[in-house]
């Protein structure tokens, strides 16, 4: 096997389960440290990673992950921010405002809080890698995740700014999306959305390639935007979807 990472420093967040942990395993497999997150000190992550219980929603979880990594790494080469998620509602109108703002702060506000404590390490050094996870329901906007969508869109305008600005220093910044992945979260998400009665954007249909996505079909993506074969990639939007949302 050939450890494409050793010697490089990561951290994932939400790294407990699912597309979070199928990235931290293949990092793991290919050499890096890896340091990863979760809300509760009892979240099961994948053998060898080291853990810090932090909520990525508060600026202090931002702070605590930050000081992990450079306590326990030294500092950040690869930035993956995995963490996010949504519950749906019968319609737009019903999601509370305290939802709105708790879909900011998860989905779109904790990827801008992180960056801007781990990059200027990477600007120092002129080099890393920053990888954000949007969610191909973006071009979509269902109405019962508009609180999520929008800030998923929120994240990918800022990813492409943040992607310009730190370009000039050896720093890249990209975006991962995935399609339907085969995620307990995932699963539960999709239940919720059923319980409410189909509506618009409601899908059970296969994606065009004949099967949900893996959360090793997204780690994929993302070691492939964190490894030198993407060194001149930037800025971009990597979609893993199977075809279900077509972009031009």
């Amino acid at each position: 096997m050939t450890l494409e990472f050793a010697g490089k420093r990561a951290v994932v967040t939400g790294g407990s389960r699912g597309i979070g942990a199928a990235i931290v395993r293949q990092l793991l497999d290919a050499g890096a440290e890896v340091l990863t997150t979760a809300r509760s000190a009892g979240s099961d992550v994948p053998e060898g990673a080291r853990f810090v219980v932090a909520d990525v929603r508060t600026k202090a979880g931002a702070e605590a992950i930050a000081s992990a990594a450079q306590e326990q790494l030294g500092g950040v080469d690869i930035l993956v921010e995995n963490a996010g998620g949504a519950s749906p509602y019968a319609t737009a109108a019903e999601i509370p405002d305290e939802v709105w703002q708790e879909q900011l702060e998860l989905n779109y506000l904790a990827s801008v809080r992180l960056d801007s404590l781990v990059a200027q390490g990477m600007r120092e050094r002129r080099a890393g890698v920053i990888v954000h996870v949007s969610s191909a329901a973006v071009p979509a906007a269902p109405p019962p995740f508009l609180h999520y969508t929008a800030a998923k869109a929120a994240l990918e305008n800022y990813s492409r700014g943040l992607a310009a600005e730190l370009a000039p220093y050896g720093v890249r910044v990209n975006t991962v999306t995935p399609g339907k992945v085969a995620t307990p979260g995932g699963e539960r998400t999709r239940e919720e959305w059923a319980r409410l009665g189909s509506g618009p954007g409601q899908n059970d249909s296969k994606p065009p390639l004949g099967r949900d996505g893996l959360p090793d079909d997204i780690a994929n993506a993302v070691l492939f935007l964190a490894s030198e074969q993407a060194s001149w990639v930037t800025g971009s939007n990597l979609v893993v979807d199977g075809g279900e949302f077509p972009r031009g």
